[in-house]
């Protein structure tokens, strides 16, 4: 079983880091602002309003960000401001084993989605593709918060990952398997194959999604996927959003995953509300998930979290 950081309550402190693209300061504000107003004490890391280009601050300012936040006592939720570019540059000075001894809550998506997985699979941590501090805003659902404040505040086991109402998971290929869940953007994993930081998903179900990206350039990322063998030995795969990614050459997304995913044959789902899109679900990075295409449900098996 991966550890459980220890769980949110109301009061608590968020340290807020940016480590990967910059991020308005006037945006920093307004999110800071909602979490105040939810109850809950924000520190900021060194670098989080800094800008150097495309990054934030050099990868090894944005590392010691990221460890500082993770040796101060008072920190339980460990916020970035966003993803965009320059997570993985980060990797190589993180201290894992110093992480895995002092377990934070780590939410986000997109280019974060790296860190997340790197973190299940170095220092056994469990951790939240879910908000960044950018969507800490008056327009962001009510259901965004829901899940993420419901995922890492309760101590209940099973639950159920829940579409929206009328947003229905979709099941392609039929199965019902069990195994921890990893997985993310795409685009952001494919930038890691051929490193130590590659995905590891033998044994586990994988979701992805992604953002921005025309059908054509999905396909050969799935395809990169599928030569360096990231579905040969997963449990199952579940498809979330493609935002904005337009139809090329006539195919559509969901033309896609029916043309290129289903006759793999492995136990298959799509249409799960995450990250790039509207509605944000909350999965567990490294927990044990049962994936049930049978009656098209996605359970959570164990608490995400532990008690404080």
């Amino acid at each position: 079983m991966a550890t459980r950081p220890p769980q949110l309550i109301r009061g608590d402190t968020v340290g807020i880091v940016t480590i990967g693209s910059p991020l308005a300061a006037n945006r920093i504000d307004e999110g800071i602002m909602v979490l105040e107003n939810m109850g809950l004490r924000v520190i900021v890391g060194d670098y989080v309003y800094s800008a150097e280009g495309f990054l934030a601050a050099t990868p090894q300012q944005m590392a010691s960000d990221l460890m500082k936040m993770f040796a101060n006592k008072e920190v339980k939720w460990i916020l970035p401001t966003r993803g965009g570019v320059g997570v993985a540059s980060i990797l190589p000075y993180l201290d894992f084993t110093f992480i895995s001894r002092n377990p934070k809550i780590v939410s986000g998506y997109s280019d974060i989605s790296v860190l997340q997985n790197v973190l299940f699979e170095y220092a056994d941590l469990i951790t939240f593709q879910s908000l960044l501090l950018l969507d800490f805003k008056m327009s962001t659902p009510a259901y965004n918060f829901n899940q993420f404040f419901s995922a890492t505040s309760s101590l209940f086991a099973p639950w159920e990952i829940q579409n929206p109402p009328g947003f229905p998971l979709v099941s392609l290929v039929p199965g019902n398997v069990v195994g921890p869940i990893v997985g993310g953007n795409l685009t952001s994993f494919i930038g890691t194959l051929g490193t130590p930081y590659e995905i590891s998903t033998a044994g586990k179900i994988i979701f992805l999604e992604e953002t921005h990206e025309p059908i054509n350039t999905v396909y050969r990322y799935l395809n990169h996927l599928f030569l360096a063998g990231k579905f040969d030995d997963c449990l199952g795969i579940i498809m979330g959003d493609c935002t904005n990614c337009d139809i090329s050459y006539g195919k559509t997304y969901a033309d896609l995953i029916n043309e290129f995913l289903v006759p793999l044959g492995i136990p298959l789902m799509s249409n799960l509300s995450t990250a790039h899109g509207f509605y944000k679900a909350t999965i567990p990075i490294g927990a044990v998930v049962n994936m049930n295409t049978l009656n098209s449900t996605l359970t959570v098996m164990e608490p995400a979290v532990s008690p404080s």
